[in-house]
C-alpha cells in the first residue's frame, strides 16, 4: 500500500476521534511500525500487508486515545529519549523549561546535589544528570508502578555512559525523606500532582496517566504544600527551588510558596507559548557561587 494514502486515510481517522495533531501522530505511528525515522517516510515507496496491519492495530488504539508514546513505548525529551508505558506520566516538552532553568542554577557548580520529586519516568533527573555530568542526583518516586520506569530509564542512561541517577521510593511529603542530604542540596526540582480534584482533563490523561502524578487535592497544591516543608529542610542556605504547575496557577502557586516563609525571590516563569508554567525560589542565606537565574 503506498504510505501517502495510508497516513491520509490515517490522518482523517485520527480528527475524527479528536486527536489533536492527527497527521504527526499518523506518521509517528507508521515510522515506528516500518522502523525508521518521521523523515523517513518521504523515501518510504511502499508499506507491506503486515505492517499496515500494525499500523491499523495501533491507529485503532490511539483513535481510542491511548496515548502516541504508550503505543510507540518512546517518549522524547530535551536530549534523551525515556521508556514509557502504562504506569507512568508521559513527560511533557513544557518540562523541558524547568530543566533548563535548574541546569543555568547549576553552571558552575562542582558536583552539584540535584534532587528531583515526583520523577515518574526520570526525565528530569536523567536530563539534569546527562546534561551537567558530575552532578549527584537523586530521583524520588512514590508510585510503585511508576518507579519501575525510572529504575529502567536509570539503567539505561547508565549504559549510556552517563552519571548514575540514584532512585529512591518516597513519598515527596515524608518529613523523613532524604534526611541524609538535609541543608546539603544545591536544587530541588518537582513536576508534582497538581490537577485539582475533579478537574476536566483530555482522555489520554484521565484514562492513562497514573492517578498518583495527577490529582493534588480541592486547588491542585495540596501535594506542594506538604513537599514545600521538605524541600526547604533539604535545600543548603541559597539552594533553589523550580516546581511546574498547571497554567491557571501562576499566580496560587508563588502565593502558597512565599506563605510557607523559608524562601525569598519567589518568582513565575512563563512557558514558550506565554502561560504560567513553573515557580522558583531561593533558600534563604548564603549563596554558593553558580549560574545566575534567567
Amino acid at each position: 500500500m503506498k504510505p501517502g494514502t495510508l497516513l491520509a486515510d490515517a490522518a482523517r481517522t485520527l480528527a475524527q476521534a479528536g486527536v489533536e495533531s492527527p497527521r504527526v501522530d499518523a506518521e509517528l505511528l507508521l515510522a515506528h511500525v516500518v522502523g525508521c525515522t518521521r523523515a523517513g517516510l518521504l523515501t518510504l515507496a511502499d508499506v507491506g500487508d503486515d505492517d499496515a496491519a500494525r499500523f491499523a492495530a495501533l491507529l485503532g488504539q490511539r483513535a481510542d486515545r491511548v496515548p502516541l508514546q504508550h503505543l510507540t513505548g518512546r517518549a522524547a525529551f530535551r536530549r534523551l529519549e525515556l521508556a514509557v508505558g502504562p504506569g507512568v506520566f508521559v513527560p511533557r516538552p513544557e518540562t523541558e523549561l524547568l530543566v533548563e532553568w535548574a541546569l543555568v542554577r547549576l553552571a558552575g557548580l562542582d558536583g552539584p546535589i540535584v534532587v528531583d520529586l515526583g520523577s515518574g519516568s526520570g526525565a528530569i533527573a536523567l536530563s539534569v544528570a546527562h546534561e551537567h555530568p558530575g552532578a549527584r542526583v537523586t530521583a524520588v518516586e512514590r508510585d510503585p508502578g511508576a518507579l519501575e520506569w525510572t529504575r529502567h530509564n536509570a539503567l539505561v542512561r547508565v549504559g549510556a555512559g552517563d552519571t548514575p541517577v540514584g532512585v529512591v521510593a518516597g513519598d515527596m511529603t515524608d518529613p523523613a525523606l532524604l534526611s541524609e542530604l538535609d541543608g546539603r542540596v544545591d536544587v530541588v526540582v518537582s513536576n508534582p500532582p497538581y490537577v485539582p480534584d475533579g478537574a476536566r482533563v483530555p482522555r489520554e490523561v484521565a484514562d492513562h496517566d497514573p492517578p498518583l502524578a495527577l490529582w493534588g487535592g480541592s486547588d491542585g497544591l495540596d501535594v506542594v504544600r506538604g513537599m514545600l516543608a521538605v524541600a526547604a529542610r533539604l535545600l543548603r542556605p541559597g539552594g533553589w527551588l523550580g516546581i511546574e504547575h498547571a497554567d491557571q496557577q501562576g499566580t496560587a502557586l508563588p502565593a502558597v510558596v512565599r506563605a510557607h516563609g523559608g524562601f525569598t525571590q519567589v518568582e513565575d516563569h512563563l512557558d514558550l507559548a506565554g502561560r504560567p508554567r513553573f515557580t522558583t525560589a531561593r533558600r534563604g542565606g548564603e549563596d554558593r557561587v553558580g549560574g545566575e537565574a534567567p
